[in-house]
């Protein structure tokens, strides 16, 4: 699992920050296990939050880039794209993963990355902080991106 070696980590206090979930419709059991963990991280953090629903994973970066230009501190950018016959998948996981680095590094503002890329449902499964799941990607994603806020507000202070 993908997962071997995460660090221990603490919960850290956000308060103060204003975080945006930006996550896709699609494969709705996995999406919603993913923004239930990124909620439950952002909730006990003390940062406010709101959720904001796309079509898909493609519609991550620009939806991002408009949230953190209306002046939001952080994005969890939350998707699922599971791979099929044709090369969809590549095209959309390239786009979706390049778009939401250039959003970061242009906004200079963190976008925690909870896009799942997998070969087929069970991965995601595996992966969404659902009873049974191995990891909660959408609560790592929430937890990358308040450590990452804090770190650039106390660098830039």
């Amino acid at each position: 699992m993908s997962g071997h070696g995460a660090p221990d980590t603490q919960l850290v206090d956000a308060t103060g920050l204003n975080v945006v979930i930006v996550a896709g419709q699609w494969h709705q059991v996995i999406s919603n296990g993913l923004i239930a963990g990124a909620e439950r991280v952002l909730e006990a953090s003390g940062a406010s939050w709101r959720l904001e629903r796309v079509a898909g994973s493609f519609e991550l970066p620009v939806v991002s880039r408009a949230v953190l230009d209306a002046g939001a501190d952080a994005v969890v950018a939350l998707g699922v794209i599971i791979r099929g016959g044709t090369p969809h998948f590549e095209y959309v996981s390239a786009a979706a993963t390049d778009g939401l680095t250039r959003v970061a590094l242009d906004c200079g503002k963190p976008v925690g990355f909870g896009l799942l890329t997998l070969d087929d449902e069970q991965q995601g499964l595996e992966r969404a902080g659902l009873p049974g799941s191995l990891e909660d990607k959408g609560a790592e994603a929430a937890e990358a991106a308040l450590r990452t806020a804090l770190l650039l507000r106390r660098l830039r202070a």
